[in-house]
């Protein structure tokens, strides 16, 4: 059995320390095809593993409620230095603990309880913190939703992308306070330009939800958005590779408002085990190899959904511009479902996500689509031949759902893959 390098710090809790060998066996032997997840570096990891887990912070530098913060400012200070430079923005707040936190601080800074904001419905590719009623967000905002276009099967216009009248439209109908671009379930690029010009016709705020595709921004595989938006948000684990957590850009005028409603609106004491974590993986992601490696998640994305559309399954929009890309599995297999298809691959050692397609007939928790990404995989070193060869296997495994055998073959298949792409090849103990 191979071991995590950090096993050592685990010396006293042998239970404890199965599970991380185990979960370690886990990422490094099957697939990992989850859009929001990716393979943080060694430094990143060892960042958040480190001392500065011991201190409490309450605040921002050189404004502290606790003594012995002089270098818990530094760090944080470095990280927002570093964070503004990537996205060339005026101001960063690095302290949200995720993506949510961090679009929820954004409302709280720049609403009033009530106020409507224009965002993304949640079935065609929008997050829970855009309007869904069974987020917090829906109890104390007003939502309006725009969708994508409708469905079409000409192969050059493929419809289900952003609607950008039905946007406008709605935005001048409603006349929100806020609109929200950005996406979790979407694979095009999201063009920011468009939502600033219908923002600007009715007089609203721009905010760009960038959880997914910041890496791809920082890497300059994707347009940034902060020239355009007034406020940015992000999660700093996707494709910025970096510790799970989430950060705010915003323009100066709004700078003070977003800090207060992080903290103390939100959140008490930061995590400055991780801000230190995303000051590395920042610095990461400024490094002209960080481009070559968005580019080819790109690439290989582009790749693995042609391969998948050879296997019959329908692209969601037809094509992916990102790192994922949203499977309609109805055309593949009208039986299927995507719970079946997730469990039926985590048996063959890939590993994805159920999701919803537009218009799905399917609960959220059954759904007609499933999720995949390349980011994760990319990390390890996989390129365009590779995911041809996942999206066979793939393909293989839901055909042969039912027979053990094939599936037992399957896994095999893929740990010999995995074997020799390795993240953290190399590592045993520290």
């Amino acid at each position: 059995m191979s071991t995590s390098p950090f096993d050592a710090w685990i010396t006293n809790d042998d239970e404890v320390s199965s599970l991380l060998s185990q979960e370690w066996n886990r990422q490094t032997s099957t697939l990992q095809l989850i859009a929001s997840e990716n393979f943080a570096s060694p430094a990143v990891l060892a960042a958040t593993g480190s001392v500065l887990t011991n201190k409490y912070a309450e605040g921002y530098p050189g404004r502290r409620y606790y003594g012995g913060n002089q270098i818990i400012d530094e760090v944080e200070d470095l990280a927002r230095r570093r964070l503004t430079a990537l996205f060339g923005a005026d101001h960063a707040n690095v302290q949200p603990h995720c993506g949510a936190n961090a679009n929820v601080a954004v409302y709280q800074a720049l609403l009033d309880a009530g106020d409507t904001i224009l965002a993304m419905r949640l079935d065609q590719g929008g997050h829970l913190t855009h309007g869904s009623p069974v987020s917090v967000t829906s109890k104390y905002w007003h939502f309006v939703s725009y969708g994508v276009t409708p469905r079409s099967d000409d192969p050059d216009a493929p419809g289900e992308h952003i609607d950008f009248d039905n946007v406008r439209d709605l935005a001048m109908q409603h006349r929100p306070k806020l609109i929200v671009a950005g996406a979790t379930a979407y694979a095009r690029l999201i063009d920011p330009a468009p939502f600033r010009e219908i923002a600007d016709e009715v007089g609203a705020l721009l905010m760009f939800d960038s959880a997914h595709v910041a890496g791809l921004i920082a890497g300059g595989s994707h347009p940034n958005p902060v020239p355009y938006a007034d406020v940015v948000t992000f999660t700093t684990h996707k494709t910025l590779r970096g510790p799970r957590g989430g950060a705010i850009l915003c323009r100066e005028e709004y700078a003070k408002k977003v800090d207060m409603a992080v903290f103390p609106g939100q959140q008490g004491g930061p995590l400055e085990h991780v801000i230190a974590a995303k000051a590395v993986s920042f610095r990461e992601a400024a490094q002209p190899s960080f481009s070559v490696y968005t580019d080819q998640i790109v690439k290989n994305s582009k790749a693995f959904g042609a391969a998948l559309a050879g296997e019959g399954f329908r692209l969601v929009s037809g094509g992916t511009d990102n790192h994922m890309a949203v499977l309609d599995l109805r055309d593949f297999d009208a039986e299927l479902t995507g719970k079946e298809a997730q469990e039926a691959l985590d048996r063959a050692g890939i590993t994805t996500n159920r999701n919803q397609i537009p218009d799905d007939p399917r609960s959220p928790f059954i759904t007609s689509g499933l999720r995949v990404g390349t980011a994760a995989e990319t990390t390890a070193g996989m390129k365009e031949a590779q995911f041809v060869t996942v999206a066979a296997l793939m393909a293989r495994a839901l055909r042969s759902r039912g027979d053990d055998a094939a599936i037992a073959k399957i896994r095999a298949e893929v740990a010999e893959l995995c074997g020799a792409f390795n993240p953290y090849a190399g590592f045993t103990k520290l």
